[in-house]
């Protein structure tokens, strides 16, 4: 699998990766995304609702296809997300992923890992008009 940690934290992967947490859509978020990791297929996409001040993530939801780590990973941070302000999902790194995770992720794997983190920062992005892209891809991540 490509991921090195504890055994419980192992389940816990295969656990959202089973159960995945907020999967499906919402019907009127505040911004949805769709992201790519071409090198193995992986593909999520985001729903977003935001407060009425559009400063703090209410609700989120995703859809997804892909491996254990992706999908686990959107999983957890569906809910991880829920009450985050979101300057703090804009100043999220690969690092704040792989400690959600609680196990090592092979570098073939980080950006299995850190799919959902940067949909759902692009999506901000765009939703803020920061940023002007159609879809999020790990391509160029190094």
């Amino acid at each position: 699998m490509g991921i090195g940690g504890s055994d419980m934290y192992r389940q816990q992967i295969l656990d959202h990766y089973k159960n995945p947490r907020n999967y499906g859509e919402i019907e009127d978020p505040t911004f949805t995304h769709i992201g790519e990791n071409p090198m193995c297929g992986d593909e999520i996409r985001m729903d977003v609702v935001l407060d009425e001040d559009e400063e703090t993530v209410e609700q989120v939801a995703f859809q997804g296809d892909g491996c254990a780590i992706s999908q686990a990973s959107a999983s957890m941070l569906s809910q991880e997300l829920a009450g985050m302000a979101v300057e703090d999902l804009q100043a999220m790194d690969r690092d704040d992923i792989t400690e959600m995770l609680g196990v090592d992720i092979s570098p073939m794997r980080v950006k299995c890992a850190v799919l959902a983190e940067k949909v759902a920062q692009d999506g901000a992005e765009i939703y803020f008009g920061e940023k002007d892209i159609d879809r999020t891809t790990t391509e160029d991540d190094d």
